[in-house]
């Protein structure tokens, strides 16, 4: 499976939920997508196939975002964005 076709079930999955899912581009090391959910929760998803792996500054970059706070996750398949999205809905974040 590509990684773009992850990335298109995660933004189907979220837009389903009545949340938005929009490309976060222009700064390298920055999650593929900005995750908005309709209870006004906001997270940050990196897209990535199995095999893959996150870059030196993904990781730095990710790292920081979590010390301050921000939601980071990583997905490797489409099972991976309903586990996350289950997860979600299981800390009642998503409705």
């Amino acid at each position: 499976m590509l990684e773009r076709d992850v990335e298109k079930y995660l933004v189907k999955q979220v837009e389903a939920l009545g949340g938005l899912c929009w490309k976060w581009a222009g700064r390298v090391g920055v999650p593929d997508r900005v995750v908005m959910l309709p209870d006004g929760s906001v997270l940050f998803v990196e897209v990535k196939t199995k095999g893959g792996k996150l870059s030196k500054m993904q990781n730095v970059v990710h790292r920081k975002m979590s010390e301050i706070g921000h939601d980071v996750y990583v997905v490797w398949s489409k099972k991976d964005v309903d586990e996350l999205l289950t997860d979600l809905s299981a800390k009642k974040i998503v409705r």
